[in-house]
């Protein structure tokens, strides 16, 4: 059991549901004997979400003058946080707050633990499925191994690791996604456990399904470039190889060396040192 935890909630138009939020989470800790604080991060909201926990007592509020996004408001809590250990929870009541004494317990061998959403409301539509299953096996393969929930809004975390990689991590919802792949390419220990996933109470999710699956896919490949570029480069480098070897075939039937091919095999060349390069600066800097 960890002895001590900072409760981050970010917060962006969720009047309805954040009073509830707070009050779970602070019935929960209360029963447990450890230094805690909770920390709500309200990012610009203009519903009447500060009116609605005006009368709750041992919280912080930080307020950002402007919308600036998810990942800038658990940026600003995490920094504001005076404990070892961070627990990110989302605001719109999704999360379980009795399944937090779980993540107390299975930490201490973790850098980072991970709530595996669970139940049919984590299922989502269609088209969220299949956008998020593609990136899911997408990060799967660039990072080498399974991710069972890639971007879980509850999650607790060491500060000081998290901290590492605050200049990479973005101002958007792609925070957890960002924070996940940094932390498996470079060796941490990070644990899933399931967790029951609930209906939103009210309003609606601010993710936009087929925007946000590319921005989504853009972030992993960025993201692993920077720990791990040959994941990138050499696929890349063996499709030009397979089309060299098609092209050479080709030409050796016709008896003509053609100009086609040796772009394939001068673009070949290039992108697999390139990738080398690249590995090895990122290497040296880590």
């Amino acid at each position: 059991m960890i002895g001590e935890v900072s409760v981050v909630i970010p917060v962006y138009n969720e009047s309805s549901t954040l009073s509830r939020v707070i009050s779970s989470i602070q019935n929960v800790l209360e029963g447990i004997d450890i230094k805690k604080e909770i920390i709500v991060v309200e990012d610009g909201s203009d519903d009447d979400t500060l009116e609605s926990i005006s009368n709750i007592r041992d919280i912080v509020v930080i307020r950002h003058d402007m919308n600036r996004g998810y990942g800038a408001a658990l940026l600003t809590g995490i920094r504001y946080s005076s404990f070892k250990y961070i627990l990110i929870v989302d605001a719109d009541g999704t999360y379980p707050a009795e399944d937090i004494p779980v993540f107390f317990m299975k930490i201490e061998t973790a850098d980072m633990l991970v709530g595996v959403r669970q139940g049919q409301q984590a299922l989502g539509s269609f088209v969220r499925r299949c956008g998020r299953d593609v990136i899911r096996r997408l990060a799967n393969y660039l990072v080498g191994c399974q991710i069972p929930d890639l971007n879980s809004g509850m999650r607790l975390m060491k500060k000081d690791v998290v901290l590492k990689f605050q200049n990479l991590l973005p101002q958007n919802f792609s925070f957890t996604t960002t924070i996940t792949l940094a932390m498996l390419c470079n060796h941490y220990h990070v644990k899933y456990i399931p967790i029951n996933y609930a209906m939103r109470v009210s309003g609606k999710s601010k993710i936009k399904p087929f925007r946000d699956i590319l921005n989504f896919i853009q972030l992993i490949v960025r993201t692993v470039m920077y720990f791990n570029p040959l994941k990138i480069f050499i696929p890349i480098s063996l499709l030009l190889l397979v089309a060299l070897g098609i092209s050479v075939i080709s030409d050796v039937m016709l008896s003509n060396l053609t100009d086609k091919t040796v772009i394939l095999f001068s673009a070949s060349s290039i992108v697999l040192s390139v990738g080398c390069l690249a590995d090895l600066i990122d290497k040296r800097i880590l």
